[in-house]
């Protein structure tokens, strides 16, 4: 008789410093989706999903999915959202459990309710009460997990993406499929192990474009490869979580059975959490000023594609709010024309242009209404109406291909001499799809500002002729200090440099 598995993806990313609640609209307008739809959209992409479904076809399975729920990073998940998520999963485990054989869960890793602070925790918790202790459950995680002490007691096996910008999802849920088999036929007896470091995050937020950070990921791989080791994880953490657990981790899931694999394990872990920390002042991203971003951006020259700009500080995969307006006041000031600036989320822009038809010449407040200490206030500009679209797109590259996802009433507003994308639906850029969709050519730019830390790079350096990285002062800024923590365990570098 096949193995009967449950599977479910709940992923969100939690900045506690954001204002309000992630509710059950963000991730309706993200991805709520149940059963078979769910499969029917992420089945064969880039998902955990799709990998879980490669190991269930391996292995001869047979898949109960229960829901796939993804929302856009942001403010912590409202008790209504996480509910509702985590009873259908629940659920489903109530319905089953007498044919369950495993549990496969996509999680994030650094997910905050409202109502406690280790989100994935809690679910562990609620699906161990249901299934009794010893149901084998593999646990998928982003590289930007923190990961809890009471994540690693509820689940058996851990495996996180080792990919920053992250392409190996699907690869990930494999992995992890493939550790679950095994374990439900008893021929391993898995179990993981944390260690942990008094920082935020990693140096560079697990960038494995940076050497010594992708040494860390290579050391994994080459580890997981060890008799009696099933997998090697390395979180590089979430500064924007203020939880008491927060910081990097590194997990290391090994065969219990196996003589010595206990302690090479821990061995294994607690020398790549002490490179992290030996490592903690080798920061390669060099933050300029907005105007310093707009003075190269002013001469840059695009005959090899454009400059790309990262305004960091201001990404919506961190949950900034992606309304800073310094940027782009710093690129008009400078008199930088040629480019385009993406996205601006101002949904009451969005409306506004929407009242318009194209061609129309509008006066509009653009930008910096959530918070105007955060990386600038509205901006009074005079444009052009270029674009209008309901925002849907499908991506193509390494991170979204084939996955369609929309931005709300989107437009495309040109101010002097720049393309603002103007949206409704926060998110970052991923996908060229996000702009090319709505009449902006990369190849045609002399500069793009995208809101993103990292995730960029993937689809856009390798059309750029250059790629700088800006601190707009927004909510995501890599100063740390300027953000009021309060929950994490003190002292923590870098808001403390000694005292270790």
């Amino acid at each position: 008789m096949p193995f009967h598995v449950l599977t479910a993806e709940f992923v969100h990313e939690s900045n506690t410093f954001t204002k309000g609640e992630t509710g059950l609209q963000a991730f309706r307008d993200g991805t709520l989706d149940y059963g078979q739809t769910a499969v029917d959209r992420f089945g064969d992409v880039n998902s955990e999903l799709a990998g879980f479904l490669d190991a269930a076809r391996e292995g001869g399975w047979r898949v109960t999915h229960t829901v796939t729920a993804h929302a856009n990073p942001g403010a912590r998940v409202s008790r209504e959202a996480f509910d509702h998520i985590a009873g259908v999963i629940c659920d489903a485990a109530k319905a089953n459990r007498d044919t369950l054989d495993g549990i496969l869960l996509g999680l994030h890793g650094s997910m905050v309710p409202t109502f406690c602070e280790d989100g994935e925790g809690e679910l562990l918790a609620r699906l161990r009460a249901i299934v009794g202790p010893d149901l084998p459950i593999a646990v998928t995680l982003d590289l930007h997990a923190m990961a809890t002490p009471a994540m690693i007691e509820k689940a058996q096996i851990f495996v996180s993406y080792k990919t920053y910008p992250h392409v190996d999802m699907r690869l990930t849920g494999l992995h992890a499929g493939r550790l679950l088999h095994p374990a439900m036929h008893g021929a391993v007896r898995p179990a993981t192990l944390r260690a942990h470091r008094p920082m935020l995050d990693e140096a560079n937020a697990g960038r494995t474009d940076v050497p010594d950070t992708r040494a860390l990921y290579d050391r994994a791989r080459a580890h997981e490869a060890e008799p009696g080791i099933l997998a090697v994880s390395v979180n590089a953490g979430f500064s924007e979580a203020d939880i008491e657990e927060m910081g990097p981790t590194v997990l290391v899931t090994y065969d219990a059975a196996a003589d010595g694999a206990a302690d090479r394990a821990r061995a294994i872990a607690e020398s790549l959490a002490d490179t992290i920390w030996n490592q903690r002042d080798r920061v390669a991203n060099r933050f300029l000023t907005p105007e310093a971003a707009a003075a190269i951006a002013l001469d840059f020259d695009a005959a090899a594609g454009p400059l790309v700009i990262a305004d960091y500080a201001d990404n919506p995969g961190a949950g900034a709010y992606g309304d800073a307006t310094a940027l782009l006041k710093a690129l008009l000031d400078a008199g930088a024309t040629g480019g385009a600036f993406a996205p601006m989320i101002d949904p009451e822009a969005a409306a506004e242009l929407h009242r318009h038809k194209l061609g129309d010449t509008v006066t509009l407040e653009v930008g910096g209404k959530n918070d105007p200490t955060l990386g600038g206030g509205p901006l009074q500009l005079i444009g052009t109406v270029m674009h209008l679209s309901d925002g849907t797109y499908t991506g193509d590259g390494p991170i979204l291909g084939g996955i369609t996802h929309s931005y709300g009433p989107t437009a495309v507003f040109r101010t002097g001499g720049i393309d603002v994308l103007v949206v409704t639906i926060p998110d970052q850029m991923l996908d060229l799809q996000q702009v090319r969709t709505f009449g902006i050519e990369p190849a045609r730019l002399r500069f793009l500002v995208v809101k993103s830390m990292q995730h960029f790079r993937a689809a856009f350096e390798p059309v750029s002729a250059g790629v700088i990285v800006c601190d707009s002062g927004a909510l995501a800024t890599p100063q740390a200090h300027l953000r009021p923590y309060r929950r994490v365990r003190r002292p923590v570098w870098p808001l403390e440099r000694d005292g270790f």
